[in-house]
Formats: C-alpha cells, sequence, structure tokens
C-alpha cells in the first residue's frame, strides 16, 4: 500500500479512491544525471543505492536511460553550458525492493563493474 486517502469514520464520496496500492514489481529508483557522467551508464548496469538510515549496499540495475536532455540549456552549446544538461534515468532494486520507502531522496553510485563494461 502506498498511500490512504480515508480512514474509518470519514465520508468517501463515491468514485473517489480510498488508498492506493503500489504492485510488487512497480517500484523504481528515478535520478538525474549530469551529461558528462552519462557516458558511464548503461541498460543493465549495475548501480550502488545509499540514503541515511538505509540498509548498507542496496543494488539495482539500470532498466532505462532517457534519449533526450530533461532540462535544456540556451541555445549557445558550450563547454559550460553543457554540463546543465541532465537525463533522467530508472532503475530497479535487485533483491529486496521494498528497502527504500516512496520519495525517500538516495544517493546513487555506478558499480567499478558497471564502469568497466561500459569501457
Amino acid at each position: 500500500m502506498e498511500d490512504v486517502f480515508y480512514r474509518a469514520g470519514e465520508v468517501v464520496p463515491a468514485g473517489t479512491p480510498v488508498l492506493a496500492l503500489l504492485p510488487d514489481g512497480n517500484l523504481r529508483i528515478r535520478f538525474f544525471v549530469p551529461e558528462p557522467a552519462l557516458s558511464a551508464l548503461s541498460l543493465g548496469g549495475a548501480i550502488l543505492v545509499s540514503c541515511d538510515g538505509c540498509a548498507p549496499d542496496i543494488e539495482g540495475r539500470i532498466t532505462f536511460i532517457a534519449r533526450e536532455a530533461e532540462f535544456t540549456p540556451p541555445v549557445i552549446f558550450s563547454e559550460e553550458e553543457r554540463s546543465k544538461l541532465v537525463f533522467k534515468v530508472e532503475a530497479r532494486l535487485i533483491g529486496n525492493e521494498h528497502a527504500l520507502p516512496v520519495g525517500l531522496p538516495v544517493t546513487v553510485v555506478p558499480t567499478a563493474d558497471a564502469v568497466a563494461e561500459k569501457r
């Protein structure tokens, strides 16, 4: 269960959802990567996820890398402007997919193996 919109005793209008379910397998990590770091990632690449108060060494696999930048810089593309490009990347946890609460900010780092595979 992801969220509860109404509790016992509250009046719920007809046709209004009472709770939101997040089916197994639909939990993913969404993060944004600056353009210079994009070359170190690949579909299926391994990542390590960390956060405050989380178990150490949470592993995941990259399942999506956007083809286009999420935020567009000014029309002039210089070396300074290139660093403003970011690309959306999504990954799924390996093993315990419920290790992280929904919406929790995380830090994502590609594993050494993933970077070596890319080269």
